[in-house]
């Protein structure tokens, strides 16, 4: 004998939405169906959801029906048809997701200026390779989850030839100097950025203290990466006053591995109730930077910047020590982040570039390429119409599920070996086949970036290595 009655949770199940109707719906189930199976109550349910129409008259189940009925008032911030002009460079390039919702963030009535990288792809809210800039007004997923991610370049005094010569030594400094994913160092290294005062004054930034500590130097997963390779340094100036010549160098990417991802979560639905949006442009809620909740995401923001960067020079620190070395020159720079700029009429600007180098005139910078192509030291041009920003890397062509149905790992090692790179981890989605043609991205930027310099890969370490033994 079935004596369990229904409950809310059994009715959201069926399809009930939240809200009076779940109490009703209880209710008119205890008061006329008490002698109904379980079984027969939920097929009654289920047939009101279906067709509420059908029985608004009913004498027992109309107050169901009434309340399904009822016409649904979203409360949604209006948003115009017509969006602002932006800037597309390589728009041959770039998928529809990506420009559509480029058009979506220029509805927006903070939005000011937009431009969309020759890297762009599809992702939420703000299209990775977006810049969008705004009045006042900070968008938590328009700088994304991984809050100050950034490339980092350490050049030594050591010639290109050192990596083949010490091939195996330098593998085995990697390997004992980085971390990936989950892995953390049994002892990691003190800094400054642990004991700022937001990790206390942020309530939300008070738990997140200790695994911020266990985490510093250590890299996040996807397509984060630490790998020697080789800087080529053309003839002419240089800000570093380096001779011309091939010299060994290490390139590293990540963000701000955990924190970020938790500050973005939280600040975002922040947003959200502060400013609810239509579906396609919930991820662009925003934070009034006058607000108490805007003042704690762009603390917190600059605190995770300051966190990856941590990241990145103790990484850097590590391998200069193993390789007992005095670094020559560093390039470091963030692309997912917001600035306080200002336009060509001194206006004040918060400046998103989700997937976006900076690019103001003299600005250097690093655009990597994939595990097996160049990346290439840059020098911003400032141009207007892009908001002074480049690409942030070579950018997806291929989906991490579509490259790895699509590519074998034989034909990634053949890539790889034509290439002359060894890789120590990663996966088929990181292979370099799925990502688009850097010479290409490079080709539609340069308006935007001088070229000061080439790097390319030769030994990279990514996540994913757990068959190569780590020791402390």
């Amino acid at each position: 004998m079935e004596t369990k009655p229904l409950t809310g949770n059994d009715l959201l199940t069926l399809g009930y939405p939240e809200g009076k109707i779940i109490g009703i719906a209880l209710k008119t189930l205890q008061t006329h169906f008490t002698n109904s199976t379980l079984k027969e109550q939920t097929q009654i349910l289920q047939a009101v959801l279906a067709a509420p129409a059908a029985y608004q008259d009913h004498p027992t189940l109309a107050p169901i029906a009434t309340v399904l009925l009822e016409p649904k008032f979203e409360k949604y911030l209006p948003l115009p048809d017509s969006y602002l002009p932006f800037a597309v460079y390589d728009k041959a390039g770039i998928e529809e997701g990506a420009l559509k919702q480029m058009r979506t963030a220029m509805r927006l009535p903070v939005a000011v200026a937009g431009a969309l990288m020759p890297d762009a792809h599809q992702g939420y809210g703000l299209p990775i390779g977006g810049v969008l800039a705004t009045q006042n007004a900070v968008i938590p997923y328009g700088v994304g989850v991984y809050i100050g991610c950034r490339m980092c370049l350490t050049i030594y005094p050591v010639p290109a030839s050192f990596i083949e010569q010490q091939r195996q030594p330098l593998k085995k400094i990697l390997l004992a100097n980085t971390r990936f994913g989950r892995a953390t160092f049994h002892k990691p290294l003190e800094h400054a950025v642990i004991d700022q005062p937001e990790f206390t004054e942020i309530p939300v930034l008070r738990t997140l203290k200790d695994r911020a500590f266990a985490q510093l130097g250590s890299s996040g997963g996807g397509n984060h990466f630490v790998e020697f390779g080789i800087a080529e340094i053309p003839a002419g100036p240089n800000e570093w006053n380096l001779a011309p010549g091939n010299y060994l160098a290490i390139l590293s990417h990540s963000g701000s591995r955990g924190m970020g991802a938790t500050i973005a979560g939280h600040y975002t639905k922040l947003a959200m109730a502060a400013c609810p949006l239509p579906p396609e442009a919930k991820h662009l809620a925003w934070l009034d930077l006058n607000t108490e909740a805007g003042q704690e995401y762009w603390r917190a923001m600059n605190l995770a910047g300051d966190y990856a960067s941590a990241c990145h020079h103790q990484i850097h620190q590590r391998l200069a020590a193993a390789l007992a070395l005095e670094p020559l020159a560093r390039i470091e720079n963030h692309h997912n982040f917001a600035w306080k700029e200002k336009d060509a009429s001194g206006n004040n600007l918060i400046v998103h570039r989700k997937g976006a180098t900076p690019a103001g005139k003299g600005v250097l910078g690093i655009i990597p390429g994939s595990m097996a192509t160049p990346g290439f030291i840059v020098r911003g041009k400032g141009v207007v119409t892009s908001i002074n920003s480049a690409s942030h890397g070579a950018g997806r062509t291929m989906s991490r599920t579509k490259a790895k149905s699509m590519l074998s790992v034989n034909q990634v090692q053949q890539y790889l070996q034509a290439a002359g790179v060894e890789v120590l981890g990663s996966g088929l989605d990181e292979a370099p086949m799925a990502y688009k043609d850097i010479h290409q991205v490079m080709a539609a930027q340069q308006d935007l970036v001088e070229v000061a310099g080439t790097f390319y890969p030769k030994i990279v370490r990514m996540c994913g290595d757990e068959q190569y033994k780590e020791v402390d």
